[in-house]
């Protein structure tokens, strides 16, 4: 048995909160919606894939935002999607204790947090960032 890799992020948020969840993360982040399989629609939530990146937010009943745990996504253009969410009232901290990476935090819709981040310097042989 081995683990190859993370297949998708779930966030949790509360009921009815999909029209925002569209606004955020396919409006301001700019990642496609896909539906959900027909078997799992009942439920709730809706779900967000580009390229590698798979992206799903649930309904939870007793729903409390995750203010600790929370992915990190890396981007291109960090300044630009710190302005843009600003723009939109999202409010961006900056962090800049993680060598080689610049980044930020920012809650979601419902305040979980997600961080943003760019590599310093990238390496396109698929190792992960140039730290050379």
């Amino acid at each position: 048995m081995t683990v190859l890799s993370i297949h998708h992020v779930q966030l949790a948020m509360p009921q009815g909160g999909e029209d925002q969840a569209r606004a955020f993360y396919g409006g301001l982040l700019g990642v496609p919606e896909i539906p959900k399989p027909e078997a799992l629609q009942p439920r709730g939530g809706v779900w967000f894939e580009a390229g590698t990146l798979r992206l799903h937010l649930g309904v939870e009943a007793d729903f409390r935002p995750a203010q600790k745990a929370h992915p990190a996504l890396a981007v291109t253009s960090l300044s630009a999607l710190a302005a843009r969410l600003e723009q939109a009232g999202t409010k961006v901290a900056w962090d800049d204790s993680l060598p080689d990476f610049d980044r930020f935090y920012a809650d979601d819709p419902f305040g979980n947090r997600i961080e943003f981040l760019e590599p310093r310097a990238w390496d396109f042989s698929n190792r992960g960032p140039d730290t050379a």
